[in-house]
């Protein structure tokens, strides 16, 4: 019998609090840990898979289809996100799969991956609108059940961010007084839109959007009865202020039914990854993670750091907290067994061996210098190696290396030597690592100064694949347990769990989640509050790098409030900017031209409003690579639309997501008199501060010059800490235009005369390039050697062989 979410083993009253406290040795460990199972086969997983392509596959996601420009800077390793590059740029680079939400340039950069369009004209499928009509609502405060029995009263909102009592707990004193209804004419309208919406709402399991007047989305929740769940936010005098001011902001709600509660949890979580609501608890850095790829679709191999989707067929090992992690651990690697790292494409060409060869990081395969048995061999070793059995493989070598040196065959037992030392350095570099922690994810939070930080640890195959921090936004308000469920939700709508993931506390509905992500993994996962054991060394290791990096997070805060208090003396400006774009353009001589906007504010870099974006007006390298020309264009385009969403906000910055407080431009006079030329055509003069930024006379550091609207140039002291702050913006816009002009370049000296036959697409082009190793060959092939090709038929043969010899 199949259980039910309900029916899942919860832990008697004693053992669990509404909000456990975080795992400590205490005179509780010799008590049982607490568990949560959830069950895989409780769910129907097809129709759930099913529901969730169907939101992956939502028009605004189709809308923008992938361009050029769009690949992640790695310079850095691809340590950090940064954005698209046009304004329908949609993919990715490097190994990573296409992100159908990215952002552009043109998508309000203040308001991520959030569509412009009402969602009721997008047709979402399977979302259910509740037209709100003439909204009726009889005045009261709210206090009224709002069309339920009084002993059914739902409870206050229980999703991402609200509590789940039945009446709010109080934060930090009395609970919130709201005034009669009539003197908040925007709630009065919000309530009125919410009560209609619940005429037509069914009881049933489910996820609910709340839908401001432009059509963005304002919130999403899941429920086990709609109904109830969306009643309890018409009672106004029990909601926290930051619920009443999404309420104030409702006009419309969507509604989409679900087989149950943990298939409405995962949708939820899902939707709020994608769509980025302003009142749900966020992740912020929710970037894909690094994994290590052993190849299986090739007689020999090959082993790479891969990002994003798992299409190719292969083996995966991660996730590791990092790009430079995989970097490292896939040099020595390739030390230690000899493994290619080059493309099939290239491996398909060689006819001597590569420099890695000669480096003595790889076996040379392409040139048989290796043959395929014994590179099977060296292929288990790095698998055995890579899922914790490191030991043996280490004793095996040594095994070897002695046996060598006792035939005297001192040349292989150097070889042997070597990769034992290769491996003790990578199994040094793992950091600390715990007895007994096979597959696991350890999570923990702190909390401190109204901000909360997650603490993630990955273990696979006993082995400590690193560690990353995390700050969820919009958490005030919500309990730890409340934040840690959002989370967890989050954290694993795009990545599969662990068979266990190790908690300092309950979260909140911990069965449910305990469910819902059992059935995102297609197996078992168990939720465990460690009392005893390895399992609780590794959790409070956890809660105390939580705490660390909240601590060093406040610290920052607090000195980027006094740097941006700075700027605000410097500029002039009304009040500390809370908003900085700063713009640079890159380029060389005119080609592959770029400019980047970075952005910073009270948190620091905003890497998620990163934008970048592409010359189309003018030909920049026809007009002799001309700075002024292209910065005009960017400002057009940007100040064109910040006009556009000030008109649809009755002409209130504050109602306009991501208003940029102060633009700095990368330039001198003729970059500021381009900004504000175009500020004022955009009729936005007074409403935004303009200034540029220029290096010294021998563009030293130290000696830059700033200038302003109606002002003399100056400069600041050199150990003013403010100017080291607008050194740092200058230095970062130049950095990621510089990252997205050098991808740019990349992609264009990557693409081949068989990237403008029509009808050829990655996968020809690659069976194409595997056959026969470059476009040259491919060009000078007849029709009968490329109809050999697989997966090339007759009359794609024809057509590529008309391409390249159109006189026939």
């Amino acid at each position: 019998m199949t259980e039910r979410p309900e029916d899942i083993h919860r832990p008697a009253a004693a053992e669990t609090a509404q909000s456990a406290p975080a795992a400590t040795p205490s005179a509780e460990s010799g008590a049982e840990d607490i568990v949560w199972e959830g069950d895989a086969a409780a769910l129907d997983t097809p129709a759930l898979t099913r529901l969730l392509t169907r939101r992956a596959a939502a028009p605004e996601d189709a809308a923008m289809p992938a361009a050029d420009g769009d690949a992640e800077d790695d310079a850095e390793d691809g340590d950090e996100t940064e954005d698209a590059e046009d304004d329908d740029a949609a993919g990715t680079a490097s190994g990573d799969a296409p992100t159908a939400d990215a952002p552009s340039e043109d998508a309000s950069p203040g308001r991520p991956q959030r569509s412009r369009r009402p969602r009721h004209e997008q047709g979402d499928p399977g979302w259910v609108r509740l037209e709100a009509g003439e909204a009726e609502d009889d005045g009261a405060d709210g206090d009224d059940a709002a069309e339920d029995d009084p002993d059914d009263a739902p409870a206050a909102p229980a999703d991402a961010a609200e509590p789940t009592s039945a009446a709010p707990e109080a934060t930090d004193g009395p609970a919130p007084t709201a005034r009669p209804l009539s003197r908040h004419p925007q709630l009065r309208t919000g309530r009125g839109a919410i009560l209609a919406a619940l005429k037509t709402m069914p009881d049933s399991p489910g996820v609910y959007r709340m839908l401001d007047g432009h059509g963005d989305v304002l919130y999403v929740g899941k429920a086990k009865h709609l109904k109830r769940r969306v009643a309890s936010y018409t009672r106004i005098n029990q909601l926290q202020p930051r619920l009443m001011r999404m309420v104030a902001e409702t006009r419309t709600m969507e509604i989409v039914t679900t087989a149950s509660e943990a298939e409405a949890l995962l949708l939820e979580a899902n939707l709020i990854k994608r769509l980025r609501p302003r009142f749900n608890v966020l992740l912020r850095d929710d970037k894909s993670f690094p994994y290590i790829l052993i190849t299986g679709d090739h007689d020999f191999p090959q082993i790479l750091k891969h990002r994003g989707a798992r299409n190719r067929k292969g083996e995966y090992f991660g996730p590791f907290a990092s790009a430079g992690a995989v970097n490292e651990t896939l040099a020595v690697l390739e030390k230690a067994f000899l493994l290619r790292n080059c493309s099939d494409s290239v491996f398909e060409s060689r006819s001597r061996p590569c420099l890695q060869y000669q480096i003595k990081r790889c076996s040379a395969p392409c040139c048989a210098y290796v043959d395929r048995e014994s590179y099977g061999r060296l292929v288990a070793e790095a698998r055995d190696f890579l899922r914790g059995r490191s030991a043996g493989v280490r004793q095996a070598m040594q095994d070897r290396m002695a046996e060598a040196a006792n035939d005297l065959d001192f040349e292989t037992a150097a070889v042997y030597r070597d990769r034992i030392k290769a491996l003790a350095r990578v199994t040094a570099t793992q950091g600390i690592n715990f007895q007994g922690l096979e597959d696991v994810d350890v999570v923990a939070i702190a909390e401190e100064g109204g901000q909360s930080c997650i603490q993630v640890f990955f273990f696979r195959g006993g082995q400590n694949y690193g560690n990353r921090a995390y700050f969820p936004a919009n958490e005030a308000g919500s309990t730890a347990a409340e934040v840690l469920s959002a989370f967890l939700g989050q954290f694993y709508a795009d990545k599969l769990p662990p068979r266990e993931v190790v908690l300092d506390r309950e979260p909140d509905e911990a069965d449910l989640v305990a469910q819902a992500l059992s059935v995102r993994a297609g197996h078992k996962v168990r939720l465990t509050v460690p009392r005893r054991g390895d399992k609780l060394q590794a959790v409070t290791h956890a809660a105390t790098n939580a705490r660390e990096a909240l601590g060093r997070k406040l610290a920052e805060t607090s000195s980027q409030k006094r740097l941006l208090e700075g700027t605000r003396t410097v500029f002039g400006l009304e009040r500390a900017p809370q908003r900085i774009e700063v713009y640079d353009n890159a380029h060389i001589s005119g080609t592959h031209a770029v400019c980047g906007m970075i952005v910073a504010g009270p948190e620091g870099f905003d890497r998620r409003s990163y934008r970048s974006f592409t010359i189309r007006d003018i030909d920049p390298a026809k007009a002799g690579g001309d700075d002024y020309a292209m910065m005009r264009e960017v400002m057009r385009r940007r100040f064109g639309r910040l006009a556009r969403e000030l008109d649809e906000a009755g002409g209130e910055t504050d109602r306009v997501a991501g208003w940029p407080d102060l633009v700095l431009l990368d330039g001198g006079e003729g970059q500021l008199q381009t900004g504000t030329e175009e500020l004022e055509a955009a009729g936005l003069t007074g409403r935004i501060m303009v200034a540029a930024i220029a290096k010294g006379p021998d563009r030293d550091a130290g000696r830059e010059r700033f200038f302003l609207p109606g002002r003399a140039p100056f400069r600041l002291p050199e150990r003013d800490p403010v100017l080291y702050f607008l050194q740092r913006l200058r230095d970062e816009a130049h950095r990621f235009a510089g990252g997205q002009h050098r991808a740019k370049r990349s992609r264009a000296i990557g693409t081949s005369a068989l990237d403008e036959i029509p009808g050829i697409g990655p996968k020809r082009k690659k069976a194409l390039l595997h056959h026969f190793g470059s476009a040259k060959a491919v060009e000078a092939a007849s029709l009968t050697d490329i109809a050999r090709v697989e997966g090339i038929s007759t009359a794609v043969a024809r057509q590529i062989y008309g391409f390249f010899h159109p006189e026939g």
